[in-house]
This record gives structure tokens, C-alpha cells and sequence, in this order.
């Protein structure tokens, strides 16, 4: 199978997880692997046993949209997985056609590194709510005053040219420290990473940035599992060393297709410290 493919990844990996008694089998006799086998998940797609084997090996990367959606049906996928199902056959399909050359695959041009002067604007204007800009490698951008002055503090910051989310989290000491959650925060991360490389599967600096910290222990444990999400709201929680414990509820707004902004709602956080405010007034 094609380190890069995700869709057969995913396809293998689930009908692995599954067992016969979800799909109504006999669960008597033993098997030398677990999950279904091959054979089962052919029949209840109603596809052959070599075209699912060519599927999950790779070697086959253009499956129709009904085929698609058997065998969503034969893996018993729910809507979230389904939907993820379909864009990874999508990027798996347009990868194996298209040309880097002619910068038709997705993510072989250069992401938009730099800020435009609209989204410099609106940092400023965010001010003093905390906010940032990330890309497509989780790498901050640029961000306002406020976003600073409350990330400082928690290493963010610390001795980097360009700091990147997910490699504080990975491999900043401080990051066990101060993020509270700090396993549903690296799980948040390594999920958006996921969908990221199969949204952009040919960004050369994306796979990169994957690469690497996968040679993180409990990155490559939380990428094998095939993780899917980008969630554009939530919360994260922090043991911040000026401000005590805090759940500080974000927003991510779509700059572009390869830049969005992220704002901290540090107004609507109550501290530790008594008659502490996050942020001013006017």
C-alpha cells in the first residue's frame, strides 16, 4: 500500500476494526487476523475479492462514487466517516491523475505563506481579543498583540521563527505543563494534520512537517489511527502561568484555502486570579 494513500489506509484499517457479529455474522471458529475478512467485506459491497484487494493495496485509486458508498455501507460507516471516506477516495483519485508539473495536484503549489494585508487588518482590528493565523501545517502566521501577550507565557513563543501548533505540543517540554487536556489537545492537532494531508496530499513542506513528527512516540500512535476532524470551534484548557486554569473557547474562521484565523474568546473566560480580566475594556 502507498504510504500515501490514505484512502486505502482507512479502508483496510476499518474493515480490520470491524468483527463479524457487527455485520450479523456467525461468531464461532477462529481467525489467524482479526476484523472481517477480505472475502466479507467483498460480498456485502457486492464488489470482487481482487478489486478490494487492489483498493487497499493501492493499486487501484479511482473507485466509482457507488462503489464509494458500498462500501461505506459494508464497513457500517456513520455520516462523519462517510463523508471523510468519500474525500479521501477523492484525493486518492485526483493524486494518481494529475501532474506536478502542471500544478494540478492538490497542494503542489505553495500554500500562501504570507499574510495579506486584509488579514493583517483584521488582526489589528481583533485586538484585544486574541487572535492568529495558521496554515495549512498548523504553522502560525502571524497574530495580534493580545494573541502574544497571552501566548508568551505558555512557551508558544519561545526561541521560534515561525511557531507551528502541533510541534509545540509534540516536542516543547512546556506543553505537557500548561496545556490541562493535554491528550484531547494532541488528538485535536494530529486529526486536523490528518485531514490536511489528505486534502493537500502533494504539499511537499506539509508532508514534511508530518514526517517528522511522526518520529514522536505518541504522534505516530495517534496517526496509525487514521484520525478525521477540524473542528472550527471548541475549547482548549490551560494551566497558564499568569492567569491559573483556564478553558479559553476558540473560533476558526476560513481566510482562504490555505489560511484561517483562529480567536481566543479569552472575554468570555473567568481565572483563577480574583478580578482578573483576560482582556480590557475600552
Amino acid at each position: 500500500m502507498a504510504e500515501d494513500n490514505l484512502f486505502a489506509a482507512f479502508l483496510t484499517a476499518r474493515r480490520k476494526e470491524l468483527r463479524p457479529a457487527d455485520v450479523g455474522m456467525p461468531t464461532g471458529g477462529r481467525r489467524r487476523t482479526p476484523g472481517l475478512r477480505r472475502e466479507e467485506v467483498a460480498v456485502r459491497a457486492g464488489v470482487s475479492v481482487d478489486y478490494l484487494a487492489r483498493l487497499e493495496q493501492g493499486r487501484d485509486r479511482n473507485p466509482s462514487a457507488a462503489v464509494i458508498g458500498a462500501l461505506a455501507d459494508a464497513l457500517l460507516l456513520d455520516e462523519t466517516d462517510r463523508r471523510h471516506f468519500t474525500m479521501l477516495a477523492l484525493a486518492a483519485d485526483a493524486a494518481s491523475k494529475c501532474s506536478d508539473d502542471a500544478g494540478l495536484c492538490p497542494g503542489a503549489n505553495s500554500p500562501q505563506e504570507q499574510l495579506p494585508p486584509s488579514i493583517e487588518t483584521i488582526l489589528r482590528a481583533l485586538n484585544p481579543t486574541p487572535a492568529f493565523v495558521v496554515g495549512r501545517r498548523l504553522n502560525v502566521l502571524g497574530w495580534n498583540s493580545a494573541w502574544a501577550d497571552f501566548a508568551a507565557p505558555l512557551g508558544l513563543l519561545d526561541g521560534q521563527h515561525e511557531p507551528n501548533l502541533a510541534w509545540f505540543t509534540f516536542k516543547n517540554s512546556k506543553a505537557r505543563t500548561v496545556i490541562h487536556d493535554w491528550s484531547a489537545a494532541a488528538d485535536h492537532f494530529v486529526a486536523a494534520l490528518y485531514s490536511a494531508k489528505s486534502r493537500w496530499p502533494a504539499d511537499d513542506n506539509l508532508r514534511a512537517t508530518i514526517d517528522a513528527l511522526r518520529r514522536e512516540p505518541e504522534f505516530a500512535r495517534r496517526w496509525q489511527a487514521q484520525p478525521f476532524g477540524e473542528d472550527a470551534s471548541g475549547t482548549l484548557y490551560f494551566d497558564h502561568p499568569e492567569y491559573g486554569s483556564v478553558a479559553v473557547p476558540f473560533e476558526m474562521l476560513s481566510a482562504d484555502r490555505d489560511q484561517s484565523v483562529v480567536v481566543w474568546l479569552t472575554d468570555k473566560v473567568e481565572t483563577a486570579a480574583r478580578g482578573l480580566r483576560l482582556v480590557s475594556g475600552d
